[in-house]
Parts: C-alpha cells; sequence; structure tokens
C-alpha cells in the first residue's frame, strides 16, 4: 500500500485548479487520502498510460473536481411509470454485498471500465471503516440482480459506480437508485444533503442528475460536510418515498361567490 497522505496533504486547494477536470496527479494513494480527498471536492481515477506519457514511470492516479459537476437532487429523482412497476420485483438493501457489487461494477468486460484492483482495495478498506456504501437490488429468489456503491461524509454521498445484470434485472441499478435516495431522505434536511454522480451523462440526465458548476458544488458540500451520517437502512416506503409528493394547491380562503341576500 501506497504510504500514509494524513499529514502533508499532497493535493492543490480549489484556488490551484485550472478550468479543467483534472486538479491533481499522485503516484499511489490510499484510504485516508480518498476520505480527505472527498472532503475537499475532489476523487480519484486511474490515469490511461497515454495520459501519463512523459511522466516517471509508476502508478498515477488522477484527481478530479468537474468543472461542472454532476449532481442528484434529493427531490428530484425521476421515477416512470415502468420503474415503478419494475420495483415491486426487487428488494433493496444496504451493505449486505459490497464486495459483489464493486467487483460486479468493475467487471473488466464493461465499456470504458476503470475500476481495478487497487481501487477495490482501498474502497474495501474505507466499507470497513464505515465510509463507503453499497446498496444492492436482489430478485425474489435471492439473485444480486444490480447495485451502486459510493462514498459517505456528513451529508455527502459520492455514487462511484452503479451495475445491473441483464439476465436478471434489467432496472435493477435504477431501484437501487431509488432505495439510496429514500434512505438519504429519512436522513433529514434533504435539501441540504448532496448526491454526488460524479458527470452528468445522457442517461443519468433522464433520472434527474443536473450540472452545477463547480464552485456552487464546493460550496453546497461545505454545507453537506456538517450534517449528521443518514441512518444506512433502507425505509420500509422506499418504494413510494424516494419521490416527495406532488404538493397540492392551497385551499382559498375565500368563501363561494354567489347571490346577495336582501
Amino acid at each position: 500500500m501506497a504510504r500514509s497522505y494524513l499529514d502533508p496533504f499532497p493535493l492543490p486547494g480549489p484556488a490551484q485548479w485550472a478550468n479543467q477536470d483534472l486538479v491533481g496527479l499522485t503516484t499511489g494513494y490510499d484510504a485516508p487520502l480518498v476520505l480527505r480527498a472527498y472532503a475537499n471536492g475532489m476523487f480519484p481515477m486511474p490515469l490511461d498510460p497515454e495520459m501519463t506519457e512523459g511522466l516517471e514511470p509508476g502508478e498515477w492516479i488522477g484527481w478530479f473536481s468537474p468543472v461542472w459537476r454532476g449532481v442528484l437532487p434529493l427531490d428530484g429523482l425521476k421515477v416512470s411509470r415502468s420503474l415503478r412497476k419494475s420495483a415491486r420485483h426487487f428488494e433493496v438493501t444496504v451493505d449486505r454485498a459490497f464486495e459483489d457489487v464493486i467487483r460486479a461494477c468493475g467487471d473488466p468486460d464493461r465499456h470504458d471500465g476503470w475500476i481495478d484492483e487497487s481501487i477495490i482495495t482501498v474502497y474495501t478498506q474505507l466499507h470497513g471503516a464505515g465510509r463507503a456504501h453499497s446498496v444492492e437490488a436482489w430478485t425474489r429468489d435471492g439473485r444480486l440482480a444490480g447495485g451502486l456503491y459510493g462514498v459517505a461524509f456528513g451529508g455527502l454521498f459520492a455514487g462511484e459506480s452503479m451495475f445491473h445484470d441483464p439476465q436478471v434485472g434489467r432496472d435493477a441499478s435504477k431501484v437501487a437508485l431509488m432505495g439510496l435516495v429514500a434512505m438519504l431522505r429519512a436522513g433529514g434536511q434533504p435539501d441540504r444533503r448532496l448526491l454526488d454522480v460524479q458527470w452528468r451523462t445522457d442517461h443519468l440526465a433522464t433520472l434527474g442528475v443536473e450540472e452545477i458548476p463547480r464552485d456552487g458544488y464546493l460550496r453546497r458540500l461545505r454545507r453537506a460536510l456538517a450534517l449528521p451520517q443518514p441512518p444506512w437502512q433502507i425505509p420500509a416506503d422506499w418504494r413510494t418515498s424516494c419521490v416527495p409528493a406532488a404538493p397540492t394547491a392551497p385551499r382559498s380562503s375565500r368563501l363561494p361567490i354567489g347571490p346577495v341576500l336582501g
């Protein structure tokens, strides 16, 4: 394992960041550094060898803070009618199968896969420390159909990756997201909590993910970090509580207009 990066912090702060998503480089990393990076608005990804051409050989890790950050407002999850129907066929749990989830997310056959053994090792350590969590979607006969994992820090949940098994759960990753949103909402102050998904993609946009500028993200991050973590338990009503009820029109205090009595 790489040396501990607890002190000094080797990554640049926002004042030194260029106007690009990649804001830092290190050779090697460990769980304490990763956790501190999230608290400062960054996350790690192994770099493609082409991106480190000309640098000294080593395990170069890129640290990213996207100029435009993808976030999912906890009152903005879009649940289609078909997804509501799919959710009836799954049960959702938290932290029951973390290693299975992260390894499924890191399947080497996945397109543009980036989760390697070092990522699995570090995030499994964070899971053991109570700082990384998985949400699983199971079929009625007990098969793992999909899931997601991410890092938690106060009111921040930084989603890292999600997967579904196309043979048994086409919508299973979305169902796991429903469970996650319900759980975060149950932690209270959902308007101050932050569900970070790194980048907005066309697929994530269909679920309600929005883009916010980096400085806005950092302001929201500071507020979120001050909150307590949510209870790591899926609410019994997760299928409905993941989406807030539509506001009802206020009742008028005026009396209906009728004929004037003489």
